[in-house]
């Protein structure tokens, strides 16, 4: 989509439609590898302080859902979660039609970017890559937590220095975005008082 294809009032109009939404209100299709690939262009738009690109987006594939639950049942075992609770992790593995990994490696080395200013640029691109698939059509949703940290789902996904941060579900939403309150800039929005 070219920038003429979109008024700035429906770009912003999109932008504050954006809402999160939950993987059992999604449906086939998701996004194929060239809507991917878009996505993943916006999030390399994001602010990005020493070019550093302190992440990257990993596919799983349908094939690859059930080695994801069995990585998942073993966070749970781990965590010492009933029978029930983890059944319910492994049925996590099959959220959404599409399912991506979120990976970052935060260089500690480099005094021009400190690590806090590397985080930014991590949540800009999330933010980037979910407002480009809310502007496809998409529902999305990004899920971490502390299985991100356990070490079979690490070493599952990671290279050495790289930490496993979330996972984002993607697919046909199946109802309307509904937003939880209105949002407001109030006291988000103030002057500087000296």
């Amino acid at each position: 989509m070219s920038q003429t294809d979109m008024t700035p009032r429906a770009a912003l109009e999109a932008l504050l439609g954006r809402h999160s939404l939950g993987p059992r209100w999604m449906v086939t299709p998701g996004p194929g590898p060239e809507e991917l690939a878009l996505a993943v262009q916006a999030a390399l738009r994001a602010p990005n302080h020493g070019r550093l690109q302190p992440w990257r987006v990993v596919t799983i594939s349908a094939a690859q859902r059930p080695a994801l639950a069995t990585l998942f049942e073993q966070f749970a075992r781990d965590a010492g979660k009933s029978e029930e609770d983890v059944a319910a992790e492994r049925e996590r593995a099959w959220n959404g039609p599409v399912l991506l990994a979120w990976v970052v490696r935060i260089d500690t080395s480099v005094a021009k970017v400190p690590p806090h200013e590397q985080w930014i640029c991590v949540g800009a691109a999330m933010g980037n890559f979910m407002n480009a698939l809310h502007i496809m059509g998409y529902g999305a949703k990004i899920l971490s937590g502390r299985k991100c940290q356990h070490p079979a789902l690490v070493q599952a996904f990671c290279e050495p220095g790289e930490q496993l941060v979330g996972f984002t579900c993607i697919g046909t939403p199946t109802r309307e975005l509904e937003p939880r309150e209105r949002d407001e800039a109030g006291t988000r929005l103030s002057n500087w008082a000296v």
